[in-house]
């Protein structure tokens, strides 16, 4: 039997820490070198935000530059990973069937930002999930739950965004020159942590309701990826924030690894 493989959540921030050498991105490079290899790996990045549950089935997923205003190189960026049919129809079989397989999308920044750094020889398949913006967080997080055999198949769950995703507020404040992170954000994030070190994924169904969550997400893209791996986790294995700390003030950067 293949060796039980970790949940993780990354939030990944702004494109650019793709090309950048930083915390972040330093960051990220540790979670790939301290985690088993996986057979492959199932993203789901806030940045498939659509109308309807799919799986990439691309034999090489197209590397999506979904962004605008960065310099040229992060464009010239490729991530040459192979798709992997066989994960893709697994995948299928497990959500049910409301889903079903789309060449229409390959792997946007929110899942290639990260893995340049974690898996940089890009040498496992990698499928993208999308997030069916018509759900409801707890229907997300069922949905999740649904993914955790992946986890005794060598199969890496890797949800990509952020606890804290207001990037208005982030913009206004550093063009004010403000630099600390405002006190919404703040209790947002140790809210999301004590929920999720206890896999209390009920709570972090609920909370992004509270006047804190609205404030800290304005549109759910960014949070929901949490519900996949805290649902995909199971209730069960130690929890970890290897990388914490906020970038523009009230971007929260918290990642975190569970089990494996």
């Amino acid at each position: 039997m293949s060796r039980r493989m970790p949940v993780f959540f990354v939030g990944h921030g702004s494109p650019m820490n793709a090309i950048e050498t930083n915390v972040w991105s330093r960051g990220f490079r540790a979670l790939g070198e301290a985690a088993p290899t996986p057979k492959a790996i199932l993203a789901i990045s806030a940045h498939w935000y659509v109308r309807g549950t799919f799986l990439t089935d691309n034999a090489l997923p197209e590397t999506i530059h979904d962004f605008g205003g960065f310099p040229k190189a992060l464009f010239d960026m490729q991530y040459p990973a192979r798709g992997s049919h066989d994960l893709a129809e697994r995948v299928v079989r497990l959500v049910g069937e409301k889903s079903s397989l789309s060449t229409e999308w390959g792997l946007d920044h929110g899942t290639w930002s990260v893995l340049h750094h974690m898996r940089p020889e890009a040498d496992v398949p990698v499928v993208q999930l999308s997030i069916d913006r018509r759900l409801t967080p707890a229907e997300h997080l069922a949905l999740g739950k649904t993914l955790a055999p992946l986890r005794d198949e060598g199969i890496w769950i890797l949800a990509s965004g952020n606890v804290t995703h207001n990037l208005r507020e982030a913009m206004t404040s550093r063009a004010r020159g403000e630099t600390a992170t405002p006190a919404w954000a703040a209790r947002f994030d140790t809210a999301v942590e004590k929920a999720t070190s206890q896999h209390d994924g009920d709570t972090l169904a609920k909370i992004i309701a509270t006047d804190d969550g609205r404030m800290s997400h304005p549109s759910l893209d960014h949070y929901l990826p949490l519900l996949y791996a805290v649902g995909a986790a199971g209730g069960e294995g130690a929890v970890k924030y290897p990388i914490e700390g906020f970038d523009y003030g009230s971007l929260s950067m918290r990642s975190v690894v569970i089990g494996g």
